[in-house]
């Protein structure tokens, strides 16, 4: 018997960390798996994180997803590409593969507008998350100046998410400390003519009552077009804030684009695959990087990583290969306690019954990426709050403001 083939799969997203768990069943195969953090992040639920949520709902350990797969995990960025002699690099190593699994997912993007990178609060990474609930707390408790105006910017599903729950988190800091209840306002803005541009009328039409119950402004077909450290320019108005979050725009990995001249770059500068998913015999590329229908959700990823799977068992096992079907996810987006909108195919959902589906799909979400034991452990910590306070846990308060 000749030597087992070699699978590389960088980036430990959604796709990447399902396939090396589905990967690593069969005896036949050496799995690597290449991360830039030892970290899992459960995008998801990153806004609640933000919130007041539990750590644990969107910061899972490699290590305990891939307990007991005879997986090697490798902390590093890769930064190069040799498709001829199949090998991708790094800085300080080169990891040469038969197989070769991209899924590094996306990076956020500024649009190059001046002042977001440096005055913006982005909570699409764990470290961010924790950034802005602790400046949240910051302002309430230890300078006792909380901001007149929280903007979040981007009404996509992370912007609707995280402008319904920071109102009622505010609340609960202030509640918790015995402070009197500050005078502000929310607001969610979006450059498209309305809310949720992606999702049938309907939804946003609902999702927008919605928002504005929990006493979120809404303000659509407006554009950020700079940020100083006390205020927020959009191209019809100013508003004064020292709290705006980022959730507007994504880009392709890095990693594409220095090496765009090895790849065809579509839309977006997304990655151009075949119906196998393949760049480049024996090299996948999955989830947010490839350009294909609904490419930048969750489910997409899990989707991509099954296929991918299969299908390079077919290429090793020397079977019948089979063409990639696109699969229209399931959408359904919190906006405030107990409430949520989703989308299954044709039907529309509102209210308790949408929220009561979020929280089984997070379940399915989990166990997508661990064990099922572990995947209720973690489900179930969706109850438990981390306020992040820098007065109750004073070692916080040297986390960067």
């Amino acid at each position: 018997m000749g030597r087992r083939p070699h699978v590389v799969i960088a980036g430990a997203g959604f796709a990447g960390v399902r396939a090396a768990r589905k990967l690593s069943r069969h005896a036949d195969l050496n799995v690597t798996l290449i991360s830039s953090s030892d970290a899992f992040a459960y995008f998801p639920q990153l806004y609640h994180s933000a919130t007041g949520g539990a750590r644990t709902e969107a910061s899972l350990p490699l290590a305990q997803l891939l307990a007991g797969c005879p997986v090697k995990l490798t902390v590093d960025t890769i930064i190069g590409f040799d498709p001829e002699h199949k090998a991708v690099t790094s800085a300080h190593a080169s990891y040469p593969y038969d197989y070769l699994l991209l899924a590094l997912g996306s990076v956020t993007d500024y649009f190059g507008i001046a002042g977001l990178p440096e005055f913006s609060y982005d909570i699409k990474t764990i470290s961010g998350a924790e950034k802005f609930k602790t400046h949240l707390h910051r302002e309430l408790i230890e300078q006792r100046k909380p901001d007149l105006n929280y903007v979040v910017v981007g009404g996509g599903p992370t912007g609707v998410e995280l402008a319904a729950a920071l109102g009622p988190y505010l609340h609960s800091v202030t509640r918790r400390h015995g402070l009197v209840k500050p005078k502000y306002s929310i607001e969610l803005v979006e450059a498209a003519p309305r809310i949720l541009p992606h999702s049938p009328e309907a939804t946003s039409r609902r999702v927008e009552r919605q928002l504005k119950r929990l006493g979120v402004k809404v303000i659509t077909a407006q554009t950020v077009e700079a940020e100083t450290a006390t205020k927020l320019l959009l191209s019809g108005q100013s508003i004064a804030s020292k709290t705006v979050a980022w959730t507007a725009g994504v880009a392709n990995n890095p990693f594409f684009k220095a090496n765009a001249d090895l790849f065809s770059l579509a839309k977006h500068g997304k990655i151009a695959v075949d119906n196998h998913l393949q760049s480049h015999p024996g090299v996948y590329v999955l989830g947010d990087n490839a350009a294909t229908p609904f490419s930048g959700m969750a489910q997409t990823a899990l989707h991509d990583a099954d296929f991918a799977v299969a299908d390079l068992l077919r290429c090793v096992r020397q079977r019948p290969r089979r063409p990639y079907r696109v699969v229209k996810p399931i959408t359904v987006v919190p906006a405030g306690p107990n409430w949520a909108a989703a989308e299954w195919g044709p039907l529309q959902i509102f209210g308790y019954p949408g929220f009561i589906l979020r929280r089984l799909a997070d379940l399915v979400g989990y166990a997508d990426v661990e064990s099922w034991p572990q995947a209720v452990r973690v489900w179930l910590d969706d109850a438990r709050r981390e306020d992040n306070c820098p007065i109750c846990q004073p070692n916080l308060a040297r986390i960067p403001a």
